[in-house]
């Protein structure tokens, strides 16, 4: 498929550029590139016999242009590694055939082999940069693909050498300073990677395990005979092995295994490592990579040079009248790359106000810079807990247990909570290994006594591995809402702690904890004046290197209206790495009721009639986990399914709907340019909204900071709005999603996106562990098909009814 037919739709258009909050200067860490008008020509390439090796191609195509450039081309061509190679201009020829010689890797004896490739360049079409100027001018709609393929080709080429490893959208120089170990586990980490032997004419093999025994113990057949690796380095290469008690690695296929030395083994360089990392590699990986913004900035700025250099192969020149750097490659093409981070317009919106109960010794709260102290408040409408139960699965004593239990009933009370002083059944102590049987004794218990238990509270083991499953058993099998907390916060006691875990308490037993003050007066605008239901969604896949088990979706609803404040949520499992929604709506056979509609959207739709006693009249539906190649087919997929599951409610139910894609996984950084625009972390001010210059030129979209800094450079949440129907302003909508980002139930701060959002990612991300215990058809390593239909566990009703996911 061609770059040009990736996208078809016209999405949201710009309602304008929003005007609320102070005007400020900030920088970001994007480069203007000035283009002077040419017209490109695109060729396809085909070899001859084929290859698939991205370094081959790029060796021939680099071979081709040394052999034939001057006599042939005439022009310096850009090679995308596959099958098309653009130039600023017409090759003199709309086909032809090139013969080029390329040495291979030896048989071992030393002996050099030339191969012969016919490679063949045809026409395919041509373009103009000028296309993408009127675009960047907003006088044409149609994103010109063609060209900004062909100029991010022409800007890969220039570091496609020795001094770069390009993988996707990064660049990995080479050579880059200080070197720091993030971890161990051998086997895992060497398994895949390629390595190069220092005998037998360098050749290149790819591990795939490592022996189980030392080399000194391996043994293989050759010509009928059992040698030993020993002796066969020794006869064949004159080579004594200096570490035989170490295992080898092994290449080659089961049936006919390659024994490989270690000592005898250098690791190909310029290999990307896409698996998961363990916790003590995360947290090693996030300490070196955690900058401040000042310190953020000065790398970026030496990256960027860096990256000069190595295009314009360490010969960097900077013209002294506009300060853009210039080489023959890309001066060919029309492309001039500032040296500066763009300088951009922003706007700092107002923090909104939050009110909590009257009762509480400040009512209304507006948070400065992100954060706020909520000692001296109640929780907007306090949770009845009336039935509760401790179980203890930690080494801590009874006493310590019961005097945690005390003090975090305290709390609750005093903040609001009408929570009963004594547990339903004295605390209870159970070693880890007895956790399935504990909790299904304590559901017996309950159901014995004929009470409901609302709350579980839960002192986890001192190992991190049972959480999961708690959460599995408690929600999926036994019905009971719990919550969670690490015996070394218990044994303190600590009020910030506890404080935090009440708000967790109250919002899971139904309560809220703060709302905005606005909706109690109708003052935000397409919120408040009709029934509004706002959805989040998200879909999480598996880590990376994992070829098999289910992707999860989950998505919420609030269930309040006009506070929007308390979300229901859903999940379901889909076949792996499936990117659409599937289960949004879908429509049934049953034997005895006929067809049935059904679906995450409906089933939502429906339970928010029940809790408001009103139909939504309009729908905001926050999407995250879409990448912008995917914008058009989920939307196509997934507003259709909403749109099936309104109808199927009621004939003519068709509400409008705002549909808005929120992105964190984007390399955009916003940097202040001085102290007033700065919080103490040094980052750019909360509230900070950007939607001109790095933005859509014609399309509805901004990026939005709405969280303080706390460690490293803060990223802004950038927002897509692709289908607009209930006509939002810039403004109005800019200021909702703010808004919105300080109802977070979890914690007194401003949180990076839209709580919708982040509640439908910890929905999925607690759904991964219901997965183990379904998990059992694709553990024997056949990976889902894309016609696997798979079942998650039902979350029980109760536990479904409360946000269980905080």
């Amino acid at each position: 498929m061609s770059p040009a037919s990736l996208q078809v739709a016209t999405f949201a258009p710009r309602p304008g550029y929003g005007t609320v909050g102070k005007r400020c200067r900030i920088t970001a860490n994007h480069f203007r590139v000035e283009l002077v008008d040419r017209n490109i020509h695109h060729y396809h390439v085909s070899i001859t016999p084929e290859v698939t090796s991205r370094v081959l191609s790029r060796s021939l195509i680099k071979e081709l242009v040394h052999l034939y450039g001057q006599s042939h081309l005439y022009r310096n061509p850009a090679y995308d590694g596959r099958r098309g190679i653009y130039t600023a201009g017409p090759l003199p020829f709309t086909s032809k055939e090139f013969m080029i010689k390329l040495e291979e890797g030896n048989d071992g004896t030393h002996e050099r082999k030339k191969k012969e490739f016919i490679v063949k360049i045809r026409f395919a079409t041509s373009t103009d940069i000028h296309n993408l100027r009127e675009f960047l001018l907003s006088r044409q709609s149609n994103v010109p693909y063609e060209i900004i393929h062909a100029l991010d080709v022409v800007l890969k080429d220039s570091l496609s050498n020795n001094r770069c490893t390009l993988s996707g959208k990064t660049f990995f120089p080479l050579g880059l300073g200080a070197r720091s170990e993030i971890g161990n586990g051998l086997k895992k980490v060497l398994k895949g990677i390629k390595v190069e032997v220092t005998h037998g004419g360098q050749r290149r093999y790819k591990i795939f395990d490592i022996t189980e025994q030392p080399t000194n113990q391996l043994r293989f057949t050759e010509d009928g005979q059992q040698k030993s690796v020993i002796q066969y380095f020794r006869e064949k290469y004159n080579i004594v092995l200096r570490y035989a008690s170490w295992p080898s690695l092994r290449s080659g296929k089961d049936s006919r295994p390659i024994y490989l030395p270690m000592e005898t083994c250098t690791i190909v360089a310029g290999q990307r490592y896409a698996k998961k990392l363990n916790e003590r590699q995360v947290a090693s990986m996030l300490r070196m990579t955690c900058q401040r913004p000042w310190r953020r900035q000065e790398i970026i700025h030496q990256l960027f040079h860096l990256l000069l250099v190595i295009m314009l192969l360490c010969q960097l020149q900077i013209a002294d009248q506009d300060d853009y750097i210039r080489n023959d490659f890309v001066k060919e093409f029309g492309v001039n790359v500032s040296v500066d981070m763009a300088a951009i317009d922003a706007r700092v919106l107002p923090p909104p106000a939050l009110k909590y109960h009257d009762s509480g010794r400040e009512k209304t709260i507006r948070p400065r810079t992100g954060q706020w102290n909520a000692q001296h408040v109640k929780l907007y409408h306090g949770a009845v807990v009336e039935y509760w139960m401790c179980v203890n699965f930690s080494n801590l004593k009874q006493e310590v247990v019961f005097n945690f239990c005390q003090h975090l009933v305290d709390m609750c009370c005093r903040k609001g909570m009408d929570f009963a002083r004594n547990p339903l059944f004295p605390i209870q102590s159970s070693p880890p290994g007895q956790i399935e049987a504990k909790l299904s004794d304590v559901h017996h218990q309950c159901r014995v006594e004929g009470k409901q238990l609302q709350m579980l509270i839960i002192i986890l083991p001192e190992v991190n591995a049972y959480y999961g499953k708690i959460k599995r058993i408690c929600e999926t099998e036994l019905g009971m809402v719990s919550q969670c907390c690490q015996p070394r916060h218990a044994r303190t006691c600590n009020r910030i702690y506890l404080e935090n875990i009440v708000l967790k308490i109250n919002v899971k037993a139904g309560g809220q904890n703060a709302i905005l003050e606005d909706t109690l007066y109708g003052r935000i605008p397409l919120l408040t004046d009709i029934p509004t239901i706002i959805f989040g969604a998200d879909v999480t896949h598996p880590q990376s290197g994992e070829d098999q088990g289910p992707s999860i979706a989950a998505v919420v609803a609030s269930m309040d209206w006009p506070t929007v404040v308390t979300y229901r949520g859903l999940v379901s499992a889909q076949p792996h790495r499936s990117e659409i929604i599937e289960d949004l709506f879908r429509v049934k056979e049953d034997p005895k009721r006929g067809v049935v509609h059904a679906g995450m959207i409906r089933e939502l739709l429906l339970a928010f009639k029940s809790s408001t006693g009103l139909k939504p009249l309009r729908i905001i539906f926050f999407r995250d986990g879409v990448s912008e190649g995917m914008f058009e087919m989920v939307l196509l997929k997934e507003m259709d399914a909403i749109r099936k599951a309104c109808a199927s409610l009621e004939e003519g139910y068709l509400p409008p709907v705002t549909f808005i894609v929120v992105q964190k996984r984007h390399n955009t950084r916003l940097f202040p340019t001085n102290e007033d625009n700065m919080d103490k972390s040094g980052n750019i001010l909360p509230g900070t909204v950007v939607d001109t210059v790095i933005c859509h030129p014609s399309e509805h979209d901004f990026y939005l900071c709405s969280h303080a800094g706390i460690r490293g450079t803060s990223r802004p949440a950038h927002y897509r709005v692709l289908l607009d129907e209930n006509k939002f302003s810039a403004d109005a909508l800019q200021m909702l999603a703010n808004d919105l980002c300080y109802t977070y139930a979890r914690c007194t701060r401003s949180v990076s996106i839209v709580p919708p959002v982040y509640y439908a990612h910890l929905a999925a991300f607690r759904a991964k562990f219901y997965v183990e215990r379904s998990g059992a058809q694709y553990e024997g390593g056949s990976s889902t098909g894309p016609d696997d239909r798979i079942e998650l566990p039902e979350i029980d009703p109760t536990v479904k009814s409360v946000m269980f996911y905080c």
